[in-house]
């Protein structure tokens, strides 16, 4: 982790995004069908934390994931923990509506040192993101995802 240097003041910020957000849903839809899917099932678990320092950590786990049969996963356990799986955690900077999250640590480390982008929404103790289009990281596909989380109070 960085530090501040000497004289340099720490990053701070303000706003309703501030805390811990349980994930309610997560949708995908496929751009080039219209396609939607409930990509970890209708019950993903998930948290979404921004703090006052300007560090944010997500993870999100699919809906009725298999623990492995023994301590160390086979190869096929592994591939299907992996599916299941989304988490990162890295600083996170607003600009009207969109939510940049700059990702310094990821389950995926084709996501580590890139900026992903999102538009959001608070509405009272819900916050709606939306990704950009892009390439699923799981499937591939152009895809949309809109994320409906709930504050933890």
């Amino acid at each position: 982790m960085k530090l501040p240097a000497a004289g340099q003041q720490r990053q701070s910020c303000t706003g309703p995004q501030l805390g811990t957000w349980k994930l309610q849903s997560f949708t995908t839809e496929d751009m080039a069908t219209g396609q939607k899917t409930d990509m970890f099932g209708a019950h993903p678990i998930g948290y979404l934390s921004y703090g006052p320092d300007c560090r944010m950590c997500a993870m999100l786990v699919k809906e009725g994931r298999k623990a492995p049969d023994t301590l160390v996963p086979t190869d096929a356990e592994r591939v299907d923990l992996y599916g299941g799986f989304i988490a990162y955690a890295g600083t996170y900077s607003i600009e009207g509506d969109k939510v940049s999250h700059h990702i310094d640590a990821s389950w995926n480390q084709s996501w580590t040192g890139t900026t992903q982008v999102r538009q959001f929404r608070i509405d009272g103790n819900s916050l709606y993101i939306r990704t950009l289009p892009a390439k699923d990281p799981m499937t591939g596909k152009e895809t949309s995802a809109v994320l409906v989380w709930i504050r933890v109070e």
